[in-house]
């Protein structure tokens, strides 16, 4: 049987990545540069299975239709289902898989290149050379040896940031439910999250989209940082609220902030935008900023991570169109994880 895969949001290195990763005559790939909606949802009829990626849209109506098109696969091929209304996709039976680890190395390592980036002012560096301006006021940082490093999130993500960290001889402390016992046996402390708030002089977030996380960076948070301090968000764009942020960051309460992420990132982020006016008033404040620094959800952009989103997203759809389970299903409630 012939399994046919749409994929949405699709960008040049998507398809170099799945076309190379493609080695079975049994699956066939459409790449859709579109986004995933209800008003495109459409384009996936007769489809085995999609594949969505952070901001589409898999909302309850965009579900339903893809059920009615005769589509039962959801692959997503990142490892983040926060975009998912699981309720809906159990109700209708339809199986949601993911990429729980691709390279958790390429975002560990574009983690730290932010604080380093951001620290040592090499992006506002690099604009005055390119211009002939080799003045160095204001570009001063700081050693980060010595300095409290609090890792919120030490799964496979922040462990890895918590070691780079340590490498720099940071005072690495961890706020998760679950220690990790190598990180432990480092010397890395485990704390709560108001003593890591109080204590970290760089704050980042490495931990997954829930309810319980969601705005935990929130007026409240900022509050309780220690003045002063970096923060840094690589996981997902709603674990901070970003007008608190932005108040701490003009109260001088945040130092200075890196984000890879942003909560309102569905219509800015991975489309070329340099000839529009971007209508997002806080983020246009951000970017004013000159200790802001901001990518666009780069920090899983390595050739080794496409090559493993795509080979796992396809092993993901061939085994379940087939009947079987695959490993990386997402836990609906009955339905395998």
């Amino acid at each position: 049987m012939m399994v046919r895969l749409v994929m949405f949001s699709t960008k040049p290195y998507d398809r170099s990545g799945f076309v190379s990763a493609v080695e079975s005559e049994a699956i066939e790939i459409e790449f859709l540069e579109t986004r995933l909606t209800p008003h495109t949802v459409s384009l996936a009829a007769d489809a085995t299975a999609v594949c969505a990626f952070v901001n589409d849209d898999l909302s309850e109506p965009v579900l339903e239709a893809l059920v009615a098109g005769g589509t039962r696969v959801v692959a997503l091929r990142c490892a983040g289902f926060n975009n998912v209304d699981l309720d809906t996709a159990r109700r209708l039976g339809i199986t949601i898989v993911r990429v729980p680890s691709y390279s958790p190395n390429a975002v560990a390592e574009h983690t730290l290149a932010l604080m380093l980036t951001l620290n040592r002012q090499i992006h506002r560096a690099h604009n005055r050379v390119r211009d002939g301006n080799f003045a160095l006021d204001g570009l001063v940082g700081f050693d980060m040896a010595g300095k409290t490093a609090a890792v919120i999130g030490t799964g496979q993500i922040g462990v890895i940031v918590a070691r780079l960290l340590w490498h720099l001889r940071c005072d690495v402390i961890a706020v998760d439910p679950f220690e990790n016992e190598h990180l432990t046996e480092l010397g890395v402390s485990y704390v709560d999250f108001d003593e890591a708030l109080a204590r970290a002089d760089i704050l980042t977030l490495n931990c997954p989209l829930t309810a319980a996380t969601h705005h935990m960076i929130d007026a409240s948070a900022v509050g309780r940082m220690r003045r002063g301090a970096m923060l840094v968000n690589t996981g997902r764009g709603a674990l901070i609220d970003t007008v608190a942020v932005l108040d701490g960051l003009k109260s001088g309460r945040v130092g200075s902030l890196a984000l890879d992420v942003y909560e309102e990132e569905g219509e800015l982020f991975f489309e070329d935008r340099s000839a529009e006016i971007i209508d997002d008033d806080v983020f246009a404040r951000l970017m004013t900023m000159p200790n802001v620094l901001i990518t666009a959800h780069q920090a899983f952009l390595t050739r080794e991570a496409l090559t493993a989103i795509a080979g796992t997203t396809i092993e993901n759809v061939l085994t379940v169109a087939a009947g079987g389970v695959s490993p990386n299903q997402v836990e609906l409630g009955g339905q395998p994880a």
